[in-house]
């Protein structure tokens, strides 16, 4: 025991010498938690309770088989982990409330998630909030980045998948170091259809948000618009930028609204994935796929359109940006930006969301169930 070098110590109930049941309590004295199985060729119910008293995992009667010991110490460590289970069930509520650290290393399962949705998504922080515009402006800086002459040479498709996975670099600073984003935050119809919240809590939670992402990634266009970034290679990064916003502003109003509601269900699905895991390797995981098919697939997503629009009307005012091949200057402007795309995408954002991810799972784990 004092040199730690055991798996299993085996202890019998009566030695010459020795009470089995004084040293089943020395034992968890040295090395507490080890694995003691008491072992008696006289096995009664009062010796096993004594025994697991004083500190021994199980009992185990004579005689018996080596490959009894294992499974007896299987199904030990499995009645300790249910039983932390619980004591941790009956203490995650005020745990929660407290803000303590929940010590634990498993991932969520679904109704696991859409309880800690309904409990804990949205709590709306102005400033917050900016910070996941601008996060969110950092990784379509990333994707135009990483893509604006890359489509010639290894095709639109592979393109578009690049820049969909540098893009998820913003959804995974929003979850991982912590941020308010509007679409995430459609979530929290949940706690609406579980009444922890009211409508109009939810509402004015939203509006507060959606302002301050709009700050966060203005502070981004205007980040590279003053440090001189988009003159990259002769000016063809801010180009590829104002094609990318003229693109967007050029959609219908329905096209624009269909593509909100892909890309938020997709964007939902992300942070409900990421909220299944307790790692940080597993939160990027969960959000990588979903983010960079949404990208890939060209699917609208408002706040990310909050840096781009803008950046592509700044950049035109530029010497040789308002005539480039392809780009209407009537079209690429703030009205069409805020009506013509802002507006449906983030209608449509909200139906993906708030319907197919939260009104979803709420319906499929939260709902009350009826009893006659």
């Amino acid at each position: 025991v004092s040199g730690k070098s055991f798996d299993v110590i085996l202890v019998d109930w009566m030695m010459p010498g020795f009470d089995g049941m004084d040293v089943v309590e020395e034992l968890d004295k040295r090395s507490p938690n080890s694995a003691v199985v008491m072992i008696s060729g006289y096995p009664s119910v009062g010796r096993a309770t004594e025994a697991m008293k004083r500190g021994a995992m199980d009992y185990l009667a004579k005689p018996f088989r080596p490959e009894e010991i294992i499974e007896v110490v299987k199904k030990s460590v499995r009645r300790k982990v249910t039983e932390e289970k619980k004591a941790m069930g009956r203490f995650e509520t005020i745990m929660k409330s407290w803000q303590f650290p929940i010590p634990t290393f498993e991932d969520k399962a679904p109704k696991t998630i859409a309880e800690t949705v309904a409990q804990t998504v949205g709590v709306a922080k102005f400033v917050l909030g900016i910070l996941a515009g601008a996060y969110i402006g950092f990784g379509g800086l990333l994707s135009t980045t990483v893509t604006f002459d890359m489509a010639a040479k290894w095709g639109l498709g592979f393109t578009k998948i690049l820049g969909g996975a540098a893009f998820s670099v913003g959804l995974m600073l929003v979850v991982i170091a912590g941020a308010e984003l509007f679409t995430g935050n459609n979530l929290m119809v949940s706690s609406v259809m579980s009444r922890e919240i009211t409508l109009n809590t939810m509402g004015k939670r939203w509006a507060v948000v959606f302002v301050a992402n709009f700050i966060g990634s203005i502070l981004v266009t205007l980040l590279f618009y003053y440090s001189g970034l988009w003159k990259t290679a002769d000016g063809a990064l801010g180009i590829a930028a104002v094609k990318i916003a003229y693109n967007k502003t050029a959609l219908s109003f329905n096209e624009a609204l269909w593509r909100g509601v892909g890309c938020n269900w997709l964007v939902c699905l992300a942070v409900w994935m990421a909220l299944a895991s307790r790692q940080i390797i597993g939160k990027i995981f969960a959000i990588f796929f979903p983010i960079m098919a949404f990208v890939a697939i060209g699917f609208e997503h408002s706040v990310a359109n909050m840096y781009f629009i803008p950046t592509g009307i700044l950049l035109m005012n530029e010497a040789g940006m308002a005539n480039i091949p392809g780009v209407d200057p009537n079209i690429l402007g703030w009205i069409n930006f805020l009506w013509r795309n802002l507006l449906p995408v983030t209608i449509g954002n909200i139906i993906g969301g708030a319907v197919f991810v939260g009104m979803s799972y709420w319906g499929a784990y939260l709902r009350p169930i009826k009893t006659t």
